[in-house]
């Protein structure tokens, strides 16, 4: 009977080792596929998808068994997958190329790449609006914009717009250093 108990629970443990790593790949490939956007440009509904998706492979994890032992079981696998898919990312770039992608640049030189923003699911409204977080009042007043491998925006003012901000700043401080 104790081996019997015993040969349940590590085919149970494995079981719930493989399901995890299973899933762990899926979710790697679908965000990839899904684009970066996905991941470094979180709306609500993206949000709720996010959601969604970890009550869906919860039970795909650890199957029916719902015990404190099967969630730690999953749980620390995908840390542990996770670890080991960062070690590999980063000692074998190829990996990292294939998992992460590439930078896509969405406007240079006063012109925005069309066929790139299409690719990556983002309109001219919301190019503007990343620009203006970084201080920009327009698209004119920005070099580059870029969505990094990781899904974030980066945004690169034109030389005399960071200058003129930095002047604006310097005579705000000395306006109000000086009406003290």
């Amino acid at each position: 009977m104790c081996h019997e108990t015993l040969t349940r629970m590590c085919f149970g443990t494995s079981d719930k080792i493989l399901r995890t790593v299973v899933v762990y790949f899926f979710l790697v490939i679908g965000f990839r596929l899904a684009g970066k956007r996905e991941l470094g440009q979180f709306t609500s509904f993206d949000l709720i998808v996010l959601i969604v998706i970890a009550n869906a492979v919860q039970n795909a994890i650890i199957g029916p068994e719902n015990t404190l032992t099967g969630g730690l079981i999953g749980a620390t696998t995908l840390l542990v997958t996770n670890y080991i898919v960062v070690q590999l990312c980063y000692r074998f770039p190829v990996i990292d190329r294939v998992l992460e992608g590439r930078e896509v640049v969405l406007f240079s030189n006063g012109h925005i790449d069309k066929r790139a923003c299409a690719r990556e699911l983002i309109t001219t409204e919301e190019l503007t609006t990343v620009a203006r977080r970084q201080g920009a009042r327009s698209l004119e007043e920005v070099d580059q914009i870029a969505l990094e491998r990781n899904g974030n925006v980066s945004v690169l003012l034109k030389q005399d717009v960071t200058m003129k901000h930095l002047l604006d700043e310097i005579r705000d401080l000395r306006d109000q250093l000086g009406s003290r």
